[in-house]
């Protein structure tokens, strides 16, 4: 049976530049052909983690790290044990080149990995066990090859190195996947799909012309002592998000209670989430003034089409309250089509504009995180 989890979400950002382009400008996008604020779906998706570790709401052993520094890394865990750490490094660079993954000369792998804690530890491991039978890798000039690395680790060390590469149950590796390029057979297919999330209505770009006064300056030194400017805008945003459930608990190698608690964890954390881009500047902290769920059977549906025309701001209604009754129409118009009898809402609302009776009113966020919970745990159940 397929179930799908998504997640839409209407949210206001005051005055601020979330999420910058190569020339500092806030990012935007043509849609319905008017120009509409954006910020990007890995803007999102890193805040989202970054939410989930900030609110502690998934226990360490069970995140990923994104980065090029495992030899670090791994130098760290095993100086817990007592081992040196300069003695370790090559003894480390052979059991990742064990598992198909190499070392450049600054001690930094070839790329960004993106690997669960569990993995991590599991290498840590896998080298304390193996210590006396890993002969140090020369380094520097005379650096192996990986191949060469490769063929020279114990036998053992290989097929245990490269079993320990399968996501190590780490909850959003599950959730947004990962590539390596030179190891296929250790991706990871997302369970969970995030949109760029666009603005409802049109936006310009706004300029901010700023001074800076120098504090010690003296009485002939008049004007600024540095002018600049920064872009901006302020744009009423929809965000969309979806999660295969069946996709999550197969990633998780099929820890039921584990993807139920990844599912609540990813409801607060994807409400939570705020892209941290020149907020020192401008604080922008501003959080959804609709969030709801619905749980799909057909497939998924975004919602973005609802703005295809953009919304247009009046006197007596927030944009964030207009942008509400359009998605709410919207999806009324979609789910008479394609929609499935056993599709069910729940939904925060602060805009008082979702249709009453169209799904669960529910008082707070962590109320809406047990209701995603409970209802796929009944859902798997069938």
């Amino acid at each position: 049976m397929t179930l799908f989890v998504e997640f839409h979400l209407i949210q206001n950002f005051a005055p601020s530049n979330l999420n910058r382009d190569d020339t500092g400008a806030p990012k935007d996008a043509l849609f319905g052909g008017h120009r509409r604020a954006r910020v990007s779906s890995q803007c999102f998706k890193r805040s989202i983690r970054l939410a989930a570790q900030e609110h502690e709401l998934v226990p360490s052993e069970y995140r990923g790290v994104r980065t090029k520094k495992l030899l670090a890394l791994l130098q760290e865990k095993l100086a817990l044990a007592g081992r040196d750490p300069e003695e370790a490094k090559g003894k480390i660079e052979l059991a990742l080149a064990a598992a198909g993954l190499k070392l450049k000369d600054d001690g930094k792998t070839e790329y960004l990995l993106f690997l669960g804690e569990g993995e991590i530890t599991g290498f840590a491991d896998l080298i304390e066990q193996y210590w006396d039978e890993l002969a140090a890798a020369p380094v520097g000039s005379e650096k192996k090859n990986k191949k060469e690395a490769k063929a020279s680790a114990p036998t053992e060390v290989v097929k245990k190195a490269k079993a320990l590469l399968n996501g190590g149950k780490a909850v959003d590796v599950a959730l947004f996947g990962r590539m390596l390029a030179d190891l296929p057979e250790v991706n990871r297919d997302a369970a969970c799909q995030v949109a760029h999330a666009i603005s409802t209505h049109r936006v310009e770009r706004e300029f901010d012309y700023f001074t800076a006064v120098d504090d010690k300056g003296g009485p002939e030194e008049t004007g600024a002592g540095m002018i600049g400017q920064v872009e901006f805008n302020s744009a009423t945003f929809y965000r969309y998000a979806v999660v295969d459930a069946n996709k999550l608990l197969n990633n998780l190698q099929g820890d039921r209670e584990l993807m139920l608690a990844a599912l609540e964890a990813f409801t607060q954390a994807k409400v939570r989430s705020i892209p941290t881009g020149k907020q020192n500047t401008f604080a922008a902290h501003n959080l959804p003034a609709f969030v709801g769920v619905c749980l799909r059977h057909a497939g998924p549906l975004n919602l973005a089409n609802a703005f295809e025309k953009p919304v247009a701001p009046g006197r007596d209604q927030a944009l964030s309250s207009l942008s509400v009754a359009e998605m709410a129409r919207h999806e009324a118009q979609l789910a008479g089509v394609y929609a499935d009898s056993r599709d069910r809402w729940a939904y925060l609302d602060l805009s008082a504009a979702w249709p009453e009776g169209k799904g669960v009113a529910l008082p707070n966020l962590g109320a809406l995180a047990s209701w995603v919970k409970e209802q796929v745990a009944a859902e798997l159940e069938v």
